[in-house]
């Protein structure tokens, strides 16, 4: 079976004289207060172990066991788990409770996405937990899963609790979410330099002009960058509005560095591939060399405009649930990288 490796662990496969490590978490009823199972006897934690090193030999192996280690001191300080089911899997995790609340749930979730996804070529990975389970559905969202739903006492209630049965949460991450969060990772790292607003040039091809309407200032609160606004104009005729966002960030990957909108009485003249182009040097003067456009997916009008740019498409993308964009009602995004370099 497989090691994998995070920053901080070794997750490799579970040998015999694991046991007493093993049986410290795994025989303690509030180390297990939302699991289903235990606490356990010793016998019952032997047999864990020898199942878990016999899943690994199976061949194909349809369950793998991880035990996780700690690189600084060798120490075994819980498990985890991703048990396959054609091309889907569910994951699970167990840590010592000294080691709570230190990242080390993120690291294994983290590790078996990407072996999952990365290696084993599966679509969809799934998890739940106890619904009172925040450290474990905190896990869960930090590597990217989304909550897909609330199922009312559908598992036994946790240990300390007079309740006889418990709410349980099911999370999911499909195989392209995954990609889309390094694509995320790819653009949030490139450079961007903002000290402050330009001076403006004159941006005019000699059909359109841009004329510069607003500096919009970063709002940290509110996580928008600094932005500038145009008029698209036509001799003395406005026609229409684009504006262009300086920085990367996880909203701008689904709403993109350039917005524009055309008046529709003057649409089908390629004022907006025209204006697009007009802004590049303004992007490159805040060292953007890479910006995303982004159209819901049934706009074909604007994918035109992207294709006309020789944008590259990378993706449709599925919006979640926190973006603005979700809020107004749509729900799939096309991604279009063009470069001004």
């Amino acid at each position: 079976m497989k090691t994998l490796e995070t920053e901080r662990l070794v997750l490799r496969k579970f040998a015999t004289d694991d046991f007493a490590a093993v049986h410290s978490y795994a025989s303690c009823t509030e180390n297990l207060i939302y699991m289903l199972w235990g606490p356990n006897s010793e016998e019952q934690t032997r047999g864990f172990v020898a199942m878990a090193i016999a899943k690994a030999e199976e061949t194909p192996c349809l369950e793998y066991q991880f035990a996780a280690v700690m690189k600084s001191t060798g120490r075994l300080i819980g498990g985890c788990d991703i048990a396959l089911s054609g091309n889907e899997a569910s994951l699970g995790w167990i840590l010592h409770r000294d080691f709570w609340k230190q990242g080390y749930g993120a690291e294994m979730g983290r590790a078996l996405v990407e072996f999952g996804f990365g290696e084993l070529e599966l679509r969809r990975v799934t998890a739940t937990c106890d619904a009172e389970n925040y450290g474990s559905y905190r896990v869960m969202e930090k590597i990217g899963m989304r909550r897909e739903g609330l199922f009312v006492e559908a598992r036994p209630a946790n240990r300390l609790s007079d309740k006889k049965y418990s709410d349980e949460l099911s999370y999911a991450i499909l195989k392209d979410e995954w990609e889309t969060q390094g694509e995320i990772a790819y653009y949030n790292a490139l450079p961007c330099v903002f000290d402050d607003f330009i001076d403006v040039p004159e941006l005019f091809d000699g059909v359109v002009r841009l004329v510069c309407t607003s500096k919009q200032p970063r709002d940290t609160e509110k996580k928008l960058v600094p932005g500038y606004g145009f008029a698209v104009c036509r001799g003395s005729e406005k026609v229409g509005e684009i504006s262009l966002r300086v920085g990367y960030t996880d909203g701008l990957y689904y709403g993109g560095q350039i917005g524009y909108g055309i008046d529709e009485r003057h649409r089908g003249n390629g004022y907006a591939v025209r204006a697009c182009r007009l802004l590049a040097p303004v992007a490159k003067a805040h060292g953007m060399a890479k910006l995303l456009i982004t159209n819901n997916h049934t706009n074909d009008a604007s994918r035109r405009v992207c294709e006309k740019l020789g944008a590259r498409f990378v993706r449709m993308a599925r919006l979640p649930e926190w973006h603005d964009l979700y809020q107004r009602g749509q729900r799939l995004q096309n991604i279009f990288e063009w470069s001004v370099e």
